[in-house]
Formats: C-alpha cells, sequence, structure tokens
C-alpha cells in the first residue's frame, strides 16, 4: 500500500515567507519613496546653490521679512510692496527644455510637506490629486536638472484693447505667451511629488511679469497682484499661468490650455478629488481710480491693467502638515456679478473677503457671471458657478499695511 507523507509546515512555510516579503514591502516601500523625496529636493536645492553661488536656502534660520509682513514663500530673496508696482525676487532653477536647452524656471508650491519646507516654499497638499490626471506634466530629473516634456513660447505680443462702451469684455485679448500641449505648469517627478515651476526664460523670450533677470546669479524679479483675503487687502500673488486665453490676458499669464485638464471645476472642500480652490474675480465693480472701493475687471481694464483685486477664500498653511490643509495655488474661477438691485441701492463696494461675499449672494446683491440654472453650484464660494477657468497663482504674502 501507498503511504502519504503529509508535510503540514510546507505551505504554511511558504505562505509564512510570502507574509515576510509583504510586510517587508509595507514597511520598506514607504521609506524608499521618502528616501527619494529628500533625495529630489537635496538634489534640486543643492544644484541651485552651486550654480547661483549663493548658500542654499535653510528652513531653519530666522526670518529676513517681519512678522508682519506675513511671507508665506520663505525662499523669497526680496520683495517690493509698493502700491501698484508690487514685486518679488525669487531663486531662479535651471531646468532643460525636451531637446536639452536650458530653461529657466520657479518653483513656488509642492504636494510634499518636507519637499516644500527644505526650499522655502508653499505646501499644497491639494497638488497630490493632480498626478495621473492629463492636466499635469510629468518631467524626469538627470544631472540634478529636471527635463521638461512642454514648452513655453514667448514670442507673442501681448495686447489688450477695453471694450465700447463697456470695457468688459475687452475688444481684442492677445496672450503674450503660449503653452503647447504638452506643457503644464503642474509638475510631476519621478517620486510622484506634484511641484508648481513656471518657465519664466527661454530662447524665446521672457515672462509678461518678468521685470528684472539675473541668469549669474539665478535671481529673478516678477510683478506680483493685490487681492483681498480675511477683510484685509493685499493678498499679493504671482499669476503665472492661466488654462484659456482670456484670463491669461487680463492677468498677463501664460496660456496654458493643459490646466483645463486638471481636477476638479466646482470642487473646493479637503475631501473632494480636485487640486483645485475656488476663489472669485468681479465683473462690474466700482472703477473709479484711488477711490479705494475699485474692483473687478471693469476696473481693471478702465485704468489701464490695474489689479482687479480678486477674492481669495484662504491662504497657505505652511506648517500645517494635516488633511485639513486645503491649499491650492490652482485657482477656480467662479466669477461674481452685482445684480441690479444692488446697483439700484448702490450697495456696490470693495468686497474683502469671501464670508462677505457669501453674505452679499444671500441678500441678492451678487449672483455669478457666468453659468445658468441648471448650471452646477458651488458652496464653497457661495453658491456661484465655476466658470471652467483655472489662474494658476502661487500666494506669495499677506502684509499688513493700511488699506488703498
Amino acid at each position: 500500500m501507498k503511504t502519504m507523507v503529509l508535510h503540514p509546515n510546507t505551505a504554511s512555510e511558504g505562505q509564512k515567507l510570502k507574509l515576510t516579503m509583504l510586510l517587508f514591502l509595507v514597511i520598506a516601500l514607504p521609506t524608499i519613496a521618502f528616501a527619494q523625496t529628500q533625495s529630489e529636493a537635496e538634489d534640486i536645492r543643492a544644484f541651485e546653490a552651486r550654480e547661483s553661488h549663493r548658500p542654499a536656502y535653510n528652513p531653519d534660520a530666522p526670518s529676513k521679512f517681519k512678522a508682519s509682513d506675513h511671507v508665506y514663500v520663505k525662499s523669497a530673496l526680496a520683495i517690493d510692496f509698493t502700491y501698484r508696482k508690487a514685486n518679488v525676487t525669487l531663486p531662479l532653477y535651471r531646468g532643460l527644455s525636451a531637446s536639452g536647452e536650458s530653461v529657466y524656471y520657479v518653483s513656488t508650491d509642492a504636494s510634499d510637506f518636507g519637499f516644500a519646507r527644505a526650499p522655502g516654499i508653499n505646501y499644497a497638499p491639494k497638488l497630490r490629486n493632480a498626478v495621473g490626471s492629463p492636466g499635469a506634466q510629468n518631467a524626469r530629473i538627470k544631472d540634478r536638472l529636471i527635463t521638461f516634456t512642454g514648452h513655453v513660447d514667448f514670442s507673442p505680443v501681448y495686447k489688450v484693447v477695453p471694450g465700447s462702451p463697456n470695457p468688459f469684455p475687452p475688444k481684442v485679448a492677445e496672450p503674450g505667451a503660449l503653452a503647447d500641449a504638452e506643457w503644464s505648469s503642474i509638475v510631476v517627478l519621478p517620486s510622484g511629488i506634484v511641484i508648481n515651476a513656471q518657465i519664466v526664460a527661454n530662447k524665446s523670450g521672457t515672462h509678461d511679469r518678468l521685470k528684472n533677470i539675473d541668469i549669474k546669479h539665478r535671481t529673478v524679479t516678477l510683478s506680483i497682484l493685490d487681492g483681498v483675503h480675511g477683510g484685509r487687502q493685499y493678498f499679493y500673488h504671482l499669476v503665472t499661468d492661466a488654462s484659456a486665453s482670456l484670463p491669461a490676458v487680463l492677468e498677463k499669464g501664460v496660456f496654458a490650455p493643459r490646466l483645463a485638464m486638471l481636477p476638479t471645476f466646482g470642487k473646493s472642500e479637503p475631501s473632494d478629488n480636485s487640486a483645485l480652490l475656488g476663489f472669485s474675480p468681479n465683473v462690474n465693480g466700482i472703477s473709479k481710480l484711488d477711490s479705494g472701493q475699485e474692483q473687478g475687471f471693469v476696473a481693471s481694464l478702465s485704468n489701464g491693467g490695474i489689479d482687479p483685486i480678486n477674492v481669495f477664500p484662504l491662504g497657505p498653511d505652511n506648517d500645517n502638515s494635516s488633511e485639513s490643509n486645503n491649499y491650492s495655488p490652482l485657482w477656480d474661477a467662479h466669477i461674481s456679478l452685482w445684480t441690479p438691485k444692488a446697483i439700484n441701492e448702490r450697495k456696490e463696494h470693495r468686497i474683502l473677503s469671501m464670508d462677505e461675499q457669501k453674505q452679499l449672494i444671500a441678500d441678492g446683491y451678487l449672483t455669478s457671471a457666468t453659468g445658468d440654472a441648471d448650471s452646477p453650484i458651488d458652496s464653497f464660494v457661495g453658491g456661484l458657478h465655476p466658470a471652467g477657468l483655472i489662474i494658476n497663482c502661487p500666494v506669495i504674502a499677506h502684509p499688513e499695511l493700511p488699506a488703498r
């Protein structure tokens, strides 16, 4: 009779080996990913320091700015808060185009807390939701240089002509920079970290907001825009690019169509699968210059392109690594319009906060400038319709200064 010999431990030993390997991967992969993230951050930072002949930013060093300046991008080299002439000087990074030519860019935000802290830029956790989206650009790192897939053409001539008799919409609106189909300033690195990186100079020219560039010392000075948040003016932000030509003209950014494919219009809560955050430009606010109340597209176009002073719901929270951090530099436009009721009652004024905007909507003084009754609404901004427009404008600072 054939005898069967059972080996009860054979299967269990194999299972133990598989479990051990699985446990190793569970423990090791986050460590490997963390190491890769840190390596990317340190490599980019070290290379910028070497090329600029300037010490690398030290996150533990005391800030060079006053506490009352509320500077978010800590690595900023200088900020000039002169009214209507405000600008920021940032470190300038060298990268490579797809064809291997040098391009120069700024980096202002990152989706990883540690990565953002190392070079002193904004922590923008919502950018993680851009991974895998057709709206992002995947990049490589070679010899410590980011190699971009897309291209920006700075050769077009910026032109805007106000409409008549109503300045908005403009009669002519031609952006001064055009991105190709591959370009997005929302860049996914090999580690999966997402950074906000805008080319500001290449062989075709320079960004329309560029005031000065020093290639040798790797610095660039760019104009920044005024806005309002939390009841205060001077919510200064840098417009880099926009998903459509009209906002690219009105905000003097690159027209980058790929941004329109980022998730998700009308979704602003931390729990939403969205890289975007709702904010509100206004169309028909007071346009009288130096009234202290001017705001909106009509005011901007009527007065030579002054800042429209958009309404923002929140700013960077760079010390908050929790899931409650809801900041993103990708602003989802929900455009407001003063109603006939507001105009008849002379209620128009400069809106200073999102809470104020919500109350004005509830009282019937503000409504959506776009959409109709069947369009989706976003309660995050008081129930306005998303306009389907993204403006990439990282927040730089919110200084405490007398209102103008």
